[in-house]
């Protein structure tokens, strides 16, 4: 009898573990990441995941051109296909700010402000198993998980895993850096081809892990159907460490390339040039000033003082400047700065 009983516990630990080793192969990469959140400072969080990120799947079914449509396909993702749940996005708009400069060393750098109403900064550090490394950044508000949410405990920072497959900014290893800011108005891009479809956040991620610089970004983003997120219009700054910077815009569902070192809140192609200036606003005005009077060469502490000179202050019902960041181009790091807290800094490096 004793014999029998210590067969049958010793079938069932084999079993246990048996389950738990197939769990971890099929989660123990989410989970890792899940874990890995930390809290920098008020209002920014950073989290790390290494192992197949999902694109490839997400281009294989065509991808998609809501972004409700696009987070259920992520909810998918991370359930491994077990769970699926209805999602609404958040509606919200935010406004942000850029510039990209040269450096005395001959180098390359971007800073960038994003400007939003609420919530929580994600960073997500990146190494995916195929595609470049990146470090990206988004906003938890648009995940409409919920008033207050924060990423702190295992169900939540699970959530914000979410986050792989939407950027509104960050850079790669190869130093292409973008960045997401309101165009001007509120007519959406909605290109309906037999293309791919992915939508402004999505398509950040995705030229992120799959272009090495401009050039190959403006040329994935020709073969893509692009839609706009929160139903707005959205224009991208772009640069790389050759020093090629860029603003692309949409006008009638075509692609519009503006070279431009500075970008705010309003169009820069001769289409539809200054739509959406709002008076007072002289964001991109003084960015541009700064940008002349160096001849576009600053030092870091240069950069950061301009990106500074023009972020947001929180007001009653707006949250200000969510983060700041100065990106190195050239040697590819980021440095955040959390809610205008400048001398509070996060450094990350790339290409380890």
């Amino acid at each position: 009898m004793k014999k029998v009983l210590k067969i049958a516990l010793l079938s069932v630990l084999g079993l246990i573990i048996f389950a738990g080793v197939l769990v971890w192969m099929e989660f123990g990469a989410l989970i890792k990441g899940a874990n890995s959140c930390v809290k920098l400072d008020d209002g920014l969080y950073y989290m790390e995941y290494r192992g197949d990120d999902g694109f490839d799947d997400l281009m294989a079914r065509g991808g998609f051109e809501k972004a409700d449509d696009m987070v259920g396909f992520i909810i998918e993702f991370l359930s491994k296909g077990h769970y699926k749940i209805d999602v609404n996005t958040s509606k919200e708009a935010y406004g942000c700010s850029a510039l990209t400069v040269s450096t005395p060393d001959g180098g390359v750098m971007m800073g960038r402000n994003f400007d939003f109403q609420s919530g929580i900064g994600l960073i997500i550090h990146c190494i995916p198993d195929k595609g470049y490394e990146t470090v990206t950044t988004f906003n938890v508000e648009f995940f409409n998980l919920g008033k207050g949410f924060k990423p702190e405990g295992f169900k939540n920072q699970y959530l914000c895993l979410t986050g792989l497959f939407l950027a509104l900014d960050g850079i790669n290893e190869k130093g292409l850096a973008i960045a997401d800011l309101m165009a001007g108005d509120t007519i959406q891009t909605h290109q309906r081809t037999s293309k791919p479809d992915l939508t402004t956040t999505a398509a950040i991620a995705y030229l992120l892990k799959n272009a090495a610089n401009v050039s190959e970004a403006l040329k994935l983003l020709e073969g893509i159907d692009m839609h706009s997120d929160i139903g707005s219009a959205h224009h991208y700054a772009m640069a790389d460490p050759t020093g090629r910077s860029v603003v692309v815009e949409y006008v009638d569902n075509k692609m519009v390339v503006t070279e431009s070192p500075a970008v705010a809140n309003h169009y820069l192609c001769e289409q539809k040039l200054n739509v959406g200036l709002r008076e007072g606003d002289d964001r991109y005005d003084r960015l541009s000033q700064r940008f002349d009077q160096t001849g576009g060469v600053m030092s870091e502490k240069q950069l950061t003082e301009a990106i500074a000179a023009v972020s947001q202050p929180q007001r009653e019902g707006f949250l200000g400047t969510a983060w700041t960041m100065v990106m190195n181009l050239s040697h590819p790091s980021v440095t955040y700065y959390s809610l205008r807290h400048f001398d509070k800094p996060f450094h990350f490096e790339l290409g380890r």
